[in-house]
């Protein structure tokens, strides 16, 4: 699996990796990279059949996108921040590679959403539809009251109808298959659970299972932010990630 990526930021630096979203691309930690690339060298990718990346043949996994993230990683050691999909995906890399995860941000995530059921539902609706269907339930969901209507949340959901339908529906399926709440004690590094407080994605108890099955877990919740809560706390998730990260 190829997944398109780039490196900003000094080449001395320490490395973070950042994973983004289903129906985003690596534009979406654009609001965070002044902050991360003064203290790192920041590794972004897309995801399968999301911005440049191609749609692969057949079927795909959470955790084949978790090793062909790994594949564009020479350091020995970094730090991992993921939202929502690009969590999973930093959960499979911190179990199965915890020797070398420093630290480990997941941002309004689960070790599983939804229902299979749910997901499987979404892709077939892509598939006839398109991804315009999306628009009008991914604003309520990936942004507050206050925050939606504005020019920049219209930019990511732009953004979200360029992207690959098919791309997109293999991705749903991924995330309906996923499921590590049985995996979750294999995560070695230390790990803050970033939740936006507005967030309907992820409820209390997902946010729980988190605390609860990472040994080393702590929740931070931030106010006035839906599930794209890096877009709409900038400043908070930037915060939220480097104190804990090591540089």
């Amino acid at each position: 699996m190829k997944l398109a990526h780039r490196l900003d930021g000094p080449e001395d630096a320490p490395l973070l990796v950042l994973s983004s979203s289903l129906g985003t691309t690596m534009r979406l930690w654009e609001p965070q990279l002044d902050a991360f690339t003064a203290r790192f060298q920041v590794l972004r990718h897309d995801h399968p059949g999301h911005g440049d990346s191609p749609v692969p043949d057949g079927s795909i996994a959470v955790e084949e996108i978790a090793s062909a993230v790994l594949e564009l990683v020479d350091a020995d050691r970094f730090s991992f921040c993921g939202l929502s999909l690009g969590g999973m995906v930093g959960m499979c890399i911190a179990a199965t590679a915890p020797d070398r995860v420093e630290a480990l941000t997941l941002c309004c995530t689960g070790a599983k959403l939804g229902t299979s059921q749910d997901w499987h539902d979404r892709a077939a609706m892509v598939r006839a539809d398109g991804m315009a269907t999306l628009v009008d339930r991914s604003r309520e969901r990936w942004f507050t009251p206050a925050f939606r209507d504005s020019p920049t949340a219209q930019s990511y959901l732009d953004e979200l109808q360029a992207i690959d339908p098919e791309g997109y529906a293999r991705c749903c399926e991924a995330l309906a298959a996923f499921d590590f709440r049985d995996r979750l004690a294999e995560i070695e590094a230390p790990t803050v659970v970033v939740v936006g407080e507005d967030d309907p994605v992820t409820p209390p108890e997902v946010v729980e299972t988190l605390n609860e099955g990472i040994p080393q877990a702590e929740t931070v919740v931030v106010p006035n932010a839906a599930h794209l809560a890096n877009v709409e706390q900038p400043e908070a998730i930037a915060a939220a990630v480097l104190d804990k990260v090591r540089s």
